[in-house]
């Protein structure tokens, strides 16, 4: 790896819709007043990172759930899925991932199957971090059915900062285990349901990498693992 891959990493096409504009502002800002300017440019530095859309190596084999987002595992508790799923209103193991305006926002898809369901839901915008937050901010809610059948609901959760939650995926496509599937602009949240019986393989405070961390394994076993970058 060059040097320069460390520090200069793709952009998702949706970070050209505000780099340019707190590119303009920097240059602005440095006409009325340079420090201002300066201030501008490391707001535009940080806008491009919070854009950045980096490779992953997702391990592949059969039941292997990844993690979906970058940022910190905040919660992980039993909780009913959204009622605009249609789901049985009975608890399942949400684990919840709090991602920082620092984290990598692409959502990736935490295992291989068809997208049922989206179901999109305005809502508050309260510290993601919250558990109320699942309840009352924007969200827009995913029922993947895994390829043995049983149903995977993701949540993504709209942020204090966040104002806009962007899917990429329709209802009827086909995922890949670590295929993007959408963002969320600045501050956030995803909630993943695991089915019943599935215990997640990683703790409160954990650090996550979307599409490399491994969050739960479908019946467990030794199936032969790789990687494929994504």
């Amino acid at each position: 790896m060059k040097m320069r891959d460390t520090f200069l990493k793709p952009m998702h096409p949706e970070g050209w819709r505000f780099v340019p504009v707190f590119g303009l502002v920097t240059l602005v800002l440095f006409w009325l007043w340079q420090p201002l300017g300066w201030i501008g440019l490391g707001l535009t530095v940080w806008c491009y990172y919070f854009f950045r859309d980096p490779k992953r190596a997702v391990p592949q084999g059969k039941g292997i759930m990844v993690s979906p987002a970058d940022g910190v595992v905040s919660l992980i508790e039993p909780a009913v899925p959204p009622a605009e799923l249609g789901l049985p209103a009975e608890p399942l193991t949400r684990v919840s991932v709090f991602m920082s305006v620092f984290n990598c926002h692409v959502n990736r898809a935490p295992i291989a199957g068809t997208l049922e369901k989206m179901a999109y839901r305005p809502g508050k915008f309260l510290n993601a971090s919250l558990d109320k937050a699942s309840e009352d901010n924007e969200r827009n809610s995913l029922l993947i059915r895994m390829e043995d059948g049983r149903p995977l609901v993701v949540v993504q959760i709209a942020g204090l900062v966040a104002r806009r939650i962007v899917p990429f995926a329709r209802e009827g496509d086909g995922l890949r285990t670590g295929e993007r599937f959408g963002l969320i602009r600045f501050g956030s949240r995803l909630d993943v349901y695991l089915p019943p019986g599935v215990e997640p393989l990683v703790g409160l405070g954990q650090t996550m990498v979307a599409g490399e961390t491994v969050l739960a394994e479908i019946g467990r076993g030794n199936s032969p693992r790789s990687v494929k970058v994504e």
